[in-house]
């Protein structure tokens, strides 16, 4: 009886439906954390900062109250959400080594990830559409992008998050985790969390590729088809000064689709082809896909879009 009790003992110990997981910092750089924390903070104060600021001079500043402003500030909001959620456990390990974290907290850090990042790519979606009506449609751009109508948008951007991101994260609350409990990032992601269940993550996998399909699947396709549709109104114009200058109404919102998609892109490319990389490449990756699109995006917006960089500026100056 007492080889079965030990098997008991140790089986319990090793499985558990509430489990404490291990957050990873820089694979291979432990002992120069606090060096690596310096560069993560500049850009954790960077995001912070301007997407504050745009999202204060939108609020304050009478003359941007038009639905191109209102999308930034939402994108904006947005980002300053994505920052947060990861900054507590990203400086908490690179700081004070304070890697452990248990599942309910684990369920809440993704919550708010994963719902701004499907937040921010329903908005960049709306901002593709906006572009869309403003050179293709300029005479109904008013009828059709209201306040009313804007708000409608954002009320849809958030209830498909929330109606994709609930189900998803309340699949986890079953699951039995067992072995390691090591997760690869400095954050919980869904991927890297169901690979460490036990049980039949079958539903979870399912539920994901559901999500990603209903996301970045829809939204994706349809930023490229309103930018074809653009690109071919911009060419029926005559004029080659008239056509830069209606495209570089553009370029703002371009700069954004491509600070999303591109490390999204990159990421799932080191992911499937490049195992045989360092453990440092694949983590220093995962942490830029979430914290380069809050950094750049008010770069971009500042220096690109003439009312956002006359605001900004005349806040500084006084």
């Amino acid at each position: 009886m007492l080889p079965v009790q030990e098997n008991m003992e140790i089986l319990g110990n090793s499985t558990s439906k509430f489990p404490t997981f291990l957050l990873t910092g820089i694979p291979g750089l432990e002992f120069a954390h606090a060096w690596v924390s310096i560069p993560f903070c500049c850009l954790y104060a960077t995001a912070l900062c301007g997407n504050s600021m745009i999202l204060f001079v939108i609020i304050t500043q009478q003359s941007l109250h038009e639905p191109m402003c209102y999308f930034l500030s939402m994108l904006a909001a947005a980002d300053l959400g994505l920052t947060v959620s990861t900054m507590s456990t990203t400086l908490g390990i690179l700081w004070f080594d304070a890697s452990e974290i248990s599942l309910d907290m684990c369920i809440i850090q993704m919550f708010f990830l994963h719902g701004f990042t499907f937040t921010e790519s329903g908005v960049l979606l709306a901002m593709a559409f906006d572009r869309y009506v403003a050179i293709c449609d300029p005479l109904r751009y008013t009828t059709i992008l209201t306040n009313y109508g804007i708000i409608q948008m954002g009320l849809l951007i958030v209830i498909r998050t929330i109606v994709l991101i609930v189900p998803l994260l309340l699949l986890l609350k079953p699951l039995n985790f067992c072995g390691g409990n090591a997760l690869s990032h400095s954050y919980c992601y869904h991927p890297d969390v169901i690979k460490l269940a036990c049980s039949d993550t079958r539903a979870n996998s399912i539920c994901g590729l559901i999500d990603l399909i209903l996301t970045t699947g829809v939204d994706t396709p349809c930023i490229v088809l309103s930018y074809i549709l653009i690109i071919h109104s911009v060419l029926s114009i005559s004029s080659p000064q008239e056509r830069r200058k209606v495209f570089s109404t553009c370029v703002s919102h371009i700069g954004a689709v491509s600070v999303f998609y591109i490390p999204m892109i990159s990421l799932s490319f080191v992911h499937r082809y490049g195992r045989s990389a360092p453990k440092v490449v694949h983590s220093m990756m995962a942490d830029m896909y979430l914290l380069f699109p809050p950094v750049l995006n008010p770069i971009i917006y500042s220096v690109k879009t003439k009312q956002i960089r006359k605001a900004i500026l005349s806040l500084l100056m006084k």
